[in-house]
């Protein structure tokens, strides 16, 4: 990589339209921002795939460079805290939405942004967890911290084939919790049950609307679908269940009854994964590092390069990506 020019993908807005090209910026174009990255890898999250396509509000401004997570090297700080050479993580902090992204081979942030990378992971198993993973792991930490544990019962996972609902599931299963994956494609059972779903539900199924109360099924559940999934699973959760909600997918409303919050003791716990405090992404990375086996890397992470974000952008917004999607900025 040349020490003033390297590739970036950028979109821009042109008579109402947005394109994403790739291009050769230098480090001046860069917003200004404490510490200079080195990105070794990003990802594409739906959050992306909206921003690169031009489907919903995700970009503040053009021209802009997408990428709402990234890993690694420092080139130079202005923090004390971190100093060339160091390895990093970022995820959130609405980077590649407000502020520049990962998808480029420098990233200009500020300090708080950043974690260093935990031990026992090295920057590919970084990102290939990404903002997905991290999100995943807050998720059963809302579930652990509210009682649900593995002997509850079982765990439904909503969009299990997705970034979080993927990472969700081999959490869980890891963990020892009884997993139910909901999920709209059948060729996905195959995957999910790799990382250790025990039951699969149809996303038709799990979309009718529900009575005010359903037989009870759920101990617990990692919801990024929202909307009438959403109604119907705190319509079938057990007595003391917690929803960890995070995802609108499917709809950003809820029309639901008070029934099951006060009949069963069902809560749900909105779960928020751009600006947690830094304590609690460290707990949340070390938490990761020692609990994500082997293979799901290889399970769940695909690899492309820059000039292919732009076409696997427009996949994933039809549906078509399972798992997360690994960008290496070197290729």
């Amino acid at each position: 990589m040349s020490r003033n020019r390297f590739k970036a993908l950028l979109i821009e807005r042109e008579d109402g339209i947005v394109r994403a090209r790739l291009r050769k910026l230098v480090d001046a174009d860069l917003p200004a921002g404490e510490v200079l990255v080195a990105v070794r890898y990003s990802s594409l999250n739906y959050k992306d795939g909206m921003a690169i396509t031009g489907k919903g509000r995700i970009v503040a401004s053009y021209p802009h460079v997408p990428g709402v997570d990234f890993s690694g090297c420092v080139l130079a700080s202005e923090n004390a805290e971190f100093k060339p050479g160091d390895e990093v993580v970022l995820t959130g902090w609405g980077v590649g939405e407000r502020h520049w992204g990962g998808l480029a081979q420098r990233a200009r942030v500020q300090a708080e942004w950043l974690v260093p990378l935990p031990r026992g992971l090295d920057l590919r198993k970084a990102m290939t967890i990404g903002s997905a993973g991290l999100t995943a792991m807050l998720c059963v930490m809302a579930l652990e911290e509210a009682g649900v544990l593995p002997d509850s019962g079982t765990v439904v996972v909503t969009g299990a084939a997705g970034g979080v609902g993927s990472m969700a599931v081999a959490l869980l299963a890891q963990l020892g919790y009884r997993v139910a994956a909901v999920t709209g494609r059948n060729s996905s059972h195959a995957f999910l049950r790799q990382l250790g779903a025990a039951e699969f539900l149809g996303r038709e199924e799990m979309s009718r609307p529900p009575r005010k109360l359903e037989s009870r099924r759920w101990a617990g559940c990692v919801d990024v679908v929202g909307g009438v999934m959403l109604a119907r699973i705190l319509a079938e959760m057990n007595y003391g269940g917690t929803v960890a909600a995070t995802g609108l997918a499917g709809d950003d409303s809820l029309s639901t009854s008070m029934m099951p919050f006060i009949l069963r003791n069902v809560c749900l716990r909105g779960v928020e994964s751009v600006t947690p405090p830094r304590a609690l992404r460290e707990r949340a990375w070390r938490r990761l590092a020692e609990l994500l086996p082997e293979q799901a890397y290889q399970a769940i992470g695909q690899e492309i390069p820059l000039a292919e974000v732009a076409a696997a952008a427009e996949r994933i917004m039809r549906g078509e990506i399972r798992g997360r999607v690994l960008v290496d900025l070197e290729k």
